[in-house]
Formats: structure tokens, C-alpha cells, sequence
């Protein structure tokens, strides 16, 4: 067998099957490239999901990750560290908020995110101990624990996993009418994507983001914005919410903030919001751990410079002008996204999402397929225009073939 045949046998024979990769087995990578065991170079056009917005190896976050694994890397939060502060002032003035309550992964942060409108709703609206409710929208994605896949519709990621955490009430994605009629004296918050990436990057109605902010006002409910995989540029702009000019009660942030070195999330939000815990109320070992903070605080220090969003905008300008182009002959049905991410709706006849992601792979492309025959783009910020079209070019290859 191969080098590489030979990794994934090993991997299918000592781990759970709980993801199904394309059968490429990464050895290193720099920038939006990637190398295989084989020595076979691959353009990256997944970022991880978003958490690689800044590329592979970014050299100024793993300079921060090295100087700061010399120093202290855990803490646990017994004990204050000296980067701590710094990390909860910088990513509150980047967000416009108060307050930061640091976690490790996107779920966790999600997870936090519930317990705090469930306390607000008790402690500072009143509503009845246990009859707090929360709206989340239909072809969400949140994360998979016990309680986030309790409010999902996809049967995939939520079969088999009962009994399910009650006090969620699911409307459709974009459906401000629905939304209203499903809101109730004991309803706490409203926990939404601003673009919905595992459904196939679905942006929603305009209008419909504004129309949410003022419903939440209205109604003294919590408008809680997972920005997880939108947020920290991807869109073109630091949050995708800033596109529409709303500015929510709470934001959700994982993925990017770690910069695809270390896990790193967060609900960041008001005083009076997050002042609802006490301590041992809620925690994490590893939450806002030194090594993560000063990761998460080079990530926010490029941020507020504005060249990634910038670059985002100007290249999915260009992506979705080149996509565009793609649809009305057959081969795309259409195509969705902001910035630099995009859902691209194959015609069936051409073959599955996973086929079609099978064969750029064999091109020297890497994306991830969803939903039956749709696939996703999302490059890092930091990908050239030249190995942008590159890729573009390769996805026209398959189409055509």
C-alpha cells in the first residue's frame, strides 16, 4: 500500500467513525497550501471551517504561540495570568461590548451561550424557574452536544441521541412573521446564524437580521449572533451582522479566534448580561488559558487593522463574480455567500457534493460537500488572487468534464 493508504487504514482501524474524510492525509502546510504524505501540494479552499482564516502557519501567530509556550501555558482559572486581562479588554473593544466569557470550542461557547439567556430570563426578566425559552432557526448548525443537537432538524446529526433537552422552539431560517408568533412571555433569546454555513452558506432575506434586532428589543429578548464561523472577516467585514448595521445582545466566536492554532471561543456581551453568573456557576479549565489568550490576542491585533476584512471583500467580490458566471448553463444551480464563502449548488446530474469534492481533490483542490450536491468554498483571507483563480479554474475543469 501507499504512504497514504497506509495512514488511513490505520486511522479507520483505531478511531471512531464519526467524520469521513476525502482520502488525503496532510503532512504539513503554509499559507492556503497544503502538502500529503506523498508530497502532493493542494490548494485549501475549506480553512477549516473558517478557524484557518489567516492561513496555514501564519507567522505571527505561531510566533505568539512559541514565545508564549517558553512562559506559561496553563493556569486553569484558580489563579489569574498575566494575559488574561488583556485578552477580555481587547476582544470586548473589538466587539463593542463589556464583557467576556472565554471557552474553548465553538460548542462549548454555544453551550455557555443558552446558560446565560436561561439565567438572564430567571434572574433579571423573571421568568418562571424552568420555563425558559429559547428560538433557534430550522437548518441551523450550533455544534453537537446532547443540548445543541436537541434544537437541530438534521436528522443525521441528531438520531439516536435522545432524550433531548426541551425549552427550544425551532421557526424557519428568514421567517420574521414565524419568529414573532413563536415568541412568548417566557421566551429569553434568539440564537441565530447571521449566514447559515453548515446549510450550505444561506444567506437570509433582507431585511430579516434588522427585523430580528427589533423584535428582540421589542419584546426584552436576547438577540444572541453565533458568528463562529462567519465572524473575524470571513464575510468581509469583522461580523456578519455589520452588513446589515445590527449590533446584537451577545456574540458567539470560536473557530478563527484561535487562528487554527489552539481552540479558542467565547461569549462575548453587556455587563449586566454576563454579570448573571457567580463563581462555580459555570467554568472551563482550559477557558481563557494563557496560551490561547495569546494566540486569540495576535488574531484580534491583525483584525483591527482591517486589511483581512478588506481582502475578503475585494476577493469575494471576485469570487462570486466568477461563480456567478458558472450558473445558468447547467452544470450550477446556484450560488450563495459573502465575502470569501460561498455554497455552490451542483446539478445532480453532474454527481453528489462528495463526488464532486473527489474530483477537484484529484485536481489538487481541497474543498467539503453538504447536503447532497452542494459543496463549500471558504479560502483563507490570506489566499492570492492568482491561486484564488487557480482553483476557480479547476472547479471549471470538473464541471466541464
Amino acid at each position: 500500500m501507499s504512504t497514504t493508504e497506509t495512514a488511513i487504514a490505520s486511522a479507520e482501524a483505531h478511531s471512531a467513525h464519526n467524520y469521513h474524510p476525502l482520502p488525503v492525509v496532510v503532512a504539513s502546510a503554509e499559507g492556503a497550501w497544503m502538502t500529503d504524505v506523498e508530497g502532493r501540494r493542494y490548494l485549501d479552499l475549506l480553512a477549516g471551517y473558517s478557524a484557518l482564516n489567516f492561513g496555514h502557519g501564519n507567522r505571527r501567530l505561531i510566533d505568539a504561540a512559541k514565545a508564549q509556550l517558553d512562559r506559561v501555558t496553563l493556569t486553569s482559572r484558580a489563579f489569574h495570568h498575566d494575559r488574561f486581562a488583556d485578552f477580555c479588554t481587547e476582544l470586548a473593544a473589538l466587539c463593542g461590548m463589556e464583557t467576556v466569557l472565554p471557552m474553548n470550542t465553538g460548542a462549548e461557547a454555544v453551550e455557555t451561550a443558552v446558560k446565560t439567556a436561561r439565567k438572564w430570563g430567571y434572574r433579571i426578566k423573571g421568568v418562571p424557574d424552568g420555563m425558559a425559552k429559547i428560538i433557534v432557526a430550522s437548518d441551523n448548525f450550533h455544534g453537537r452536544t446532547t443540548t445543541i443537537v436537541s434544537f437541530s432538524t438534521d436528522p443525521e446529526a441528531r438520531a439516536d441521541f435522545g432524550p433531548y433537552t426541551p425549552g427550544f422552539e425551532i421557526v424557519p431560517y428568514g421567517d420574521l412573521t414565524a419568529m414573532r408568533e413563536a415568541m412568548t412571555e417566557n421566551t429569553v433569546a434568539v440564537l441565530i446564524e447571521p449566514i447559515q454555513g453548515e446549510a450550505g452558506v444561506l444567506v437570509p432575506p433582507a431585511g430579516y437580521l434588522p427585523g430580528v434586532r427589533e423584535l428582540t428589543r421589542e419584546r426584552n429578548v436576547l438577540f444572541i449572533a453565533d458568528e463562529i464561523q462567519s465572524g473575524l472577516g470571513r464575510t468581509g467585514k469583522t461580523f456578519a451582522l455589520d452588513h446589515e448595521g445590527v449590533v446584537p445582545d451577545m456574540y458567539v466566536l470560536g473557530k478563527a479566534l484561535g487562528g487554527g492554532v489552539v481552540p479558542v471561543s467565547a461569549v462575548v456581551s453587556s455587563a449586566a448580561v454576563l454579570g448573571v453568573f457567580r463563581p462555580g456557576e459555570h467554568g472551563s479549565t482550559f477557558g481563557g488559558n494563557p496560551l490561547a489568550c495569546a494566540v486569540a490576542l495576535e488574531v484580534i491585533a491583525m483584525l483591527r487593522t482591517g486589511e483581512y476584512q478588506e481582502r475578503a471583500a475585494e476577493l469575494g467580490d471576485h469570487l462570486h463574480r466568477e461563480l456567478g458566471l458558472l450558473t445558468g448553463g447547467g452544470a450550477v444551480e446556484s450560488v450563495r455567500g459573502r465575502g470569501l464563502w460561498a455554497g455552490v449548488d451542483i446539478a445532480p446530474a453532474l454527481g453528489t457534493g462528495r463526488e464532486i469534492s473527489e474530483k477537484l481533490m484529484e485536481l489538487g483542490v481541497l474543498v467539503k460537500d453538504t447536503h447532497g450536491s452542494t459543496i463549500r468554498l471558504a479560502p483563507p483571507l490570506v489566499i492570492s488572487k492568482e491561486d484564488l483563480d487557480w482553483g476557480l479554474d479547476r472547479l471549471r475543469a470538473v464541471l466541464s468534464a
